[in-house]
């Protein structure tokens, strides 16, 4: 990419049935983002055209291609690489798991990855889709998948990979994620920390960080106490962190866990390697979404995952399908802008 070229980002629909259309067509109605990139949404362009009505965009131009190529780029217009993947938008039910919505988002996440695969777009973005719907649509095939993640891996063929969330300067990468928390435990083994933090400092080198300091936190309570409350620390977590020193990378641990995210936070670290999925999801998800009491709304539900590892670009909002919020207009658009915007982080640095 040429530094005067802005990057093409495609974004997926997400879930029909939940608030991923209302969602794309607010932030890409904003004519500041093109001035960024050149965003094209992957779906199906029906829904996003049902979707102007609930967000009060009805100047919005929807422009349905089937090339990367034809799309026009221009503020004012949404161009969605047309997927006809919903066979009647006016008796298709919102807010509602179905097998024809999970297939909907499933074959519009497919689509992206060839994208971004064949070189037609540089970075890819994705809204939320419901894993039941999804796999309620693949099962007859024989297929079934946890999430994104696992669908990018399977269509990138990439082995080594993690879940990175990011709130900001607030970042978590996982050892893993989407399994019981007694497996989660066994999963702590050395190789696979290791692996981890190289996946960690090397997205804050492609976000731009020159010497990112990587703090790994600990799996038991106060880092185990050299082994009072568990050996984990000693045999799995402090062998990892040793080899990733030896290869150059600035990491330090096992952290205690309760108070590593408020280091971090205050700007000791640049990332964390967190043991398992809510060790790193319950202090970011606590920063970014902001609930209003008073007025009984949320005020902020902000967060971006990243999937690092991958031979492509990935970042996603990091929130559900919201089917609660479908058709209503009301839910807000900025996790999205936040995704796009460090997907162009990561693409600058990649360049």
């Amino acid at each position: 990419m040429g530094e005067k070229m802005r990057p093409i980002v495609a974004v997926t629909m997400g879930d029909p049935a939940g608030n991923g259309p209302e969602i794309t067509v607010k932030a890409l109605s904003d004519p500041a983002l093109y001035e960024r990139c050149r965003p094209i949404v992957v779906g199906d362009a029906k829904m996003i055209e049902q979707a102007k009505g609930f967000v009060n965009h009805p100047e919005i131009e929807v422009n349905p291609v089937s090339d990367v190529a034809d799309a026009k780029f221009r503020a004012g217009t949404i161009d969605v690489y047309h997927l006809d993947l919903i066979e009647d938008v006016a008796s298709f039910k919102l807010g509602e798991v179905s097998a024809e919505g999970g297939n909907a988002a499933f074959q519009s996440v497919r689509r992206t990855i060839e994208l971004a695969m064949e070189g037609k777009v540089d970075a890819t973005v994705t809204n939320a889709l419901n894993k039941e719907a999804m796999n309620l649509a693949l099962a007859p095939q024989g297929m079934h998948f946890d999430g994104h993640t696992e669908i990018y891996a399977t269509y990138t063929g990439t082995k080594k990979y993690s879940m990175m969330l990011a709130h900001h300067d607030f970042r978590v990468v996982h050892v893993s994620t989407h399994c019981s928390l007694r497996e989660a435990c066994d999963r702590v083994k050395t190789p696979r920390v290791l692996e981890v933090i190289r996946l960690g400092w090397q997205a804050c080198r492609d976000l731009g960080i020159e010497s990112p300091r990587v703090a790994v936190a600990g799996l038991n309570p106060h880092a185990g106490e050299h082994g009072l409350f568990g050996t984990e620390e000693v045999d799995e977590i402090t062998p990892a962190i040793e080899l990733a020193r030896a290869e150059g990378i600035d990491a330090v641990g096992p952290c205690p866990p309760d108070s590593v995210f408020s280091e971090m936070h205050g700007g000791w670290y640049d990332i964390v390697v967190c043991m398992y999925h809510d060790q790193g999801h319950i202090p970011t998800k606590t920063l970014g979404f902001v609930f209003d009491r008073e007025a009984g709304s949320w005020k902020a539900v902000e967060g971006v995952n990243v999937t690092l590892g991958l031979p492509i670009i990935r970042t996603s909002v990091d929130h559900g399908t919201g089917f609660a919020l479908a058709g209503k207009g009301t839910a807000n658009a900025l996790s999205l802008v936040n995704a796009i915007d460090y997907a162009l982080r990561m693409a600058r640095g990649k360049e």
